[in-house]
């Protein structure tokens, strides 16, 4: 089972391989969905291909959002040069960004990120089927929800087992975008999920941020046990220690050595299993959002008893009742309880005098651990990641020393290299060296990237052999071994960038219609006289759910949804962030999908940049706009308000299956200046109701002739960042 490791920038990526790991996910700067982690320069990410398959390792390119046409066609030279560079495979979210890779480098992995919500088999075989080699698995799946999906596909899976987890189901949150302009889905997450919020009960609280996920021996072997092919490690833009310590940790799982995490003394907002074992509890740290570290103990007076060893150089910090952080030191004077003189430790369990406690301090964490990272520091230098290297050596008087080299690359090819000496070997007047002697002095690899595991000596004890001229032999030979294995990945790009070709959108005949929540509000829309009703859905389809899907909806909530759909004509709702037409095309093969709702991220101005491909265009414009998907019941409560510190209101409800669904209170309303989008070539205009009342529903259905009410166009004015 192979590690797949974060690496934000070159040093995380050196921590990375230095591990362990077998796989190395990557961005380049201005893509992907960490666009605020530092990244690598093109230049960066062709010398970190080479470095890592020099050592065997994998390097994933991660283009894992959303994007427009001509976001999409100014990807095609920086993929090329890293395809020719021997790129192992891309991460992808968008259907559309898929097509365009697929169409122009047909030969590369392409893998499902998990922002693609895949949560059952039907999903994952249609990945497969259309050119995925690799997904991802939602995070909220239990084990048994992954066992079920793996047992029904070929399809290879990845599961995150470790790091910060998103809240909104597989990181589709809408939040940030439709708070500010920065959406998530594009890699500029403002992390609202992070922010103190107030309840309607003037409760207050961090309610939308879960605990980092961290999975341990037990979990791990559960997943090696029904095959699963790689586990992936969040972190890109955690610290290379953070980075190695983690990747080293799930090393020595995978290989049944069982071992102590030290992660959580590296980076600590409260840890669980996430959805592992379907807990609903748990999951969430309401009290604090940030790396608080380790739990040291409650003030008491001018002491604490220490739950966790301490030392000199040490970092702590001081915390309210109210989990507000007070200040830190480093820790330069350790006084405990009864003892004289100072020490220069102190073990769990111990008392210990504080100096001069900030005002309002009730807690003290431990948010460093100097010897835990001077250890791991250490490591660091010392680990060394090679490839495994068989060889022969023969040598025999009247004939040229001859050197053999054998490895393989990461795709299971083997590199081979033959050197031969200059001039044939004479038979020895005074000592021959022994077999073992020549076995160890080629062995000896030193700084290169080659590991000797099975070395052959054939040798007729005759000739003479010098010591020099073994070590040129074995220096020539790992380096053209070096060389070779690595132009082993390089291949050329064939043929021109192979683009769709554009028709502009045409004025259409629009039509209305309206997604309804309850019976009252269809009435509504019935007398209006709206000819499409469609009913309100689930966003994600769980394999242990799956019946409760509905398959006769016309509407289709996720890719279960419509890949199994019972109508000859579905639209296919927002939610699933359509922003392209190159997404637009690729959902137009899936028979049935008759119309697409376009993503509320998009301003008027992209809208009109996607042309026209055979499948209709809807676009919402009004309703509450849904801004996370959740998979647990974060409050007790059917309904709650929740308020940001900017003063923004949020409807939390809890749907029939138990989920959470967070809806912005005040809802987007194109209705006044409807004008606007009568060249814009779209053929369905939606309204989305969710908790108005039949009455409410009527008036806004009546705006439409109107064109009143209130303009609130969020992201269709200013779009997305």
């Amino acid at each position: 089972m192979n590690i797949v490791a974060p690496a934000g920038n070159m040093e995380r990526f050196y921590a990375a391989v230095k591990a362990g790991a077998d796989e190395i996910y990557m961005g380049i700067k201005g893509f992907g969905a960490r666009r605020n982690a530092e990244n690598f320069t093109l230049s960066e990410y062709m010398e970190a291909l080479d470095y890592a398959h020099e050592r065997g390792v994998r390097i994933f390119l991660t283009l894992n959002t959303v994007m427009r046409d001509k976001e999409i066609e100014a990807l095609y030279e920086n993929i090329k040069a890293l395809y020719e560079q021997g790129l192992d495979a891309v991460i992808v979210q968008d259907l559309g960004l898929f097509r365009f890779i697929k169409d122009n480098f047909p030969d590369i992995s392409i893998h499902g990120s998990t922002q693609m919500t895949v949560a059952n088999h039907i999903e994952a075989n249609y990945l497969k089927e259309i050119g995925f080699s690799r997904v991802v698995l939602s995070r909220e799946l239990s084990f048994q929800d992954i066992k079920a999906v793996k047992e029904n596909t070929e399809i290879e899976l990845e599961i995150f087992v470790s790091g910060a987890l998103c809240i909104s189901y597989s990181g589709n949150c809408y939040l940030s975008s439709f708070i500010g302009g920065r959406s998530g889905n594009r890699g500029l997450c403002a992390q609202p999920c992070r922010k103190e919020y107030t309840t309607s009960k003037e409760e207050k609280g961090y309610f939308l941020s879960p605990k980092d996920q961290l999975m341990g021996q037990k979990e791990i072997k559960k997943l090696k046990d029904i095959g699963i092919e790689s586990v992936k490690l969040e972190g890109r833009m955690k610290s290379p220690y953070y980075v190695f310590e983690t990747v080293n940790y799930y090393r020595s799982l995978i290989k049944d050595m069982d071992r102590s995490e030290r992660t959580s003394h590296l980076f600590n907002r409260g840890y669980s299993k996430g959805y592992f074992y379907g807990d609903k509890d748990g999951i969430m740290n309401s009290k604090y959002s940030s790396d608080f570290g380790k739990f040291l103990g409650s003030i008491e007076g001018k002491e604490i008893k220490i739950s966790e060893n301490l030392i000199l150089g040490d970092g702590v910090s001081y915390v309210s009742k109210n989990y507000e952080k007070l200040g830190g030191e480093n820790v330069s004077k350790i006084r405990i309880k009864n003892k004289s003189e100072n020490q220069k430790s102190a073990q769990a369990g111990d008392r210990i005098i504080i100096d001069k406690v900030p005002q309002g301090a009730k807690y003290v964490y431990k948010n460093y651990s100097k010897s835990l990272n001077d250890e791991i520091s250490r490591e660091i230098k010392q680990a060394k990641k090679t490839i495994d290297v068989e060889g022969i050596f023969y040598g025999k008087v009247g004939e040229k020393a001859t050197l053999e080299l054998r490895c393989k690359n990461n795709r299971g090819e083997n590199i081979s290299v033959v050197k031969n000496s200059e001039i044939s070997l004479e038979e020895a007047s005074k000592r021959v060296i022994p077999p073992e002697e020549i076995k160890t002095k080629i062995s000896e690899t030193g700084e290169t990237t080659f590991s000797i595991k099975d070395l052959r000596i054939n040798f007729d004890g005759k000739a003479f052999i010098p010591l020099s001229l073994i070590k040129k032999m074995r220096r020539d030979s790992t380096e053209d071994l070096r060389k070779k294995l690595v132009s082993s990945y390089q291949r050329k790009a064939t043929g021109d960038i192979k683009k769709i070709n554009y028709s502009g959108s045409a004025n259409k005949d629009i039509e209305f219609s309206v997604i309804v929540s309850n019976s009252s509000q269809r009435d509504a829309a019935v007398r209006y006289g709206i000819k499409k009703i469609y009913e309100k859905g689930l966003d994600v389809a769980k394999e242990s759910e799956l019946e409760k899907i509905d398959l006769e909806s016309r509407l289709a909530w996720n890719l279960y949804q419509l890949l199994e759909n019972k109508n000859s004509a579905v639209t296919v709702n927002w939610n699933m962030n359509i922003t392209n037409t190159y997404a637009l095309k690729e959902l137009g093969k899936i028979p049935g999908a008759d119309t697409v709702i376009i993503s509320p991220e998009l301003s008027l101005e992209r809208i009109k940049e996607i042309g026209e491909t055979g499948i209709r265009k809807g676009l919402m414009i009004y309703g509450k706009l849904k801004g996370m998907f959740i998979e647990i019941p974060i409050f007790d409560e059917d309904k709650i308000v929740l308020k940001n510190e900017q003063g923004d209101e949020f409807e939390v409800v809890k749907n029939s299956m138990g989920n959470s669904e967070l809806y912005l209170e005040k809802p987007m309303n194109l209705i006044p200046k409807l004008k606007n989008l009568m060249d814009a070539g779209i053929d369905e205009l939606v309204l989305s109701f969710t908790d108005e009342s039949e009455e409410e529903t009527e008036k806004i259905l009546n705006s439409l002739k109107t064109k009143t009410g209130e303009y609130n166009p969020y992201n269709f004015q200013r779009g997305v960042y």
